[in-house]
């Protein structure tokens, strides 16, 4: 089973959020609107910052803000910025691992098309894509009621 992390899922939630209001907003705001904990938040945002993602202002009006348009984030950039490179398997080229049996393998170098077509369709989701426009127009009631 492909499952991604659950980290890349909170990033995904904390990048829609900055989207959501068009300011800077802090780790402990994030954490307050998408009920994920303030220091995972805060971890979440060190990466995204660190990969270009968001965008992260200091001092009395600091926090944070999205370095460019949900619409021009693919799925791809915040799995790779989490994760690391997307690879199904360690003999994916690119994947940093070493595969253990590759000389005796009958389907060396073959995961790559699979990975590709992956990573295709994971960079043609943007983030745009992923947000309900309405959800955080909702009362936090009405929402931890669906």
């Amino acid at each position: 089973m492909l499952r991604l992390s659950r980290l890349t899922d909170y990033a995904v939630v904390v990048l829609v959020r900055l989207a959501a209001e068009e300011c800077v907003q802090t780790a402990p705001a994030l954490a307050l609107a998408t009920a994920i904990p303030e220091p995972t938040v805060a971890k979440v945002l060190k990466v995204l910052t660190t990969a270009g993602l968001v965008a992260s202002r200091r001092g009395a009006h600091g926090g944070y803000s999205l370095a460019r348009p949900l619409a021009a984030i693919a799925i791809s950039e915040v799995i790779t910025a989490i994760d690391g490179p997307i690879a199904l398997t360690a003999c994916v080229e690119g994947s940093g691992q070493e595969c253990g049996t590759g000389r005796f393998c009958p389907v060396r170098g073959r995961w790559d098309k699979v990975n590709d077509a992956i990573h295709s369709a994971l960079t043609a989701i943007t983030l745009d894509e992923m947000q309900d426009q309405n959800f955080f127009a909702m009362p936090l009631s009405a929402r931890a009621a669906e």
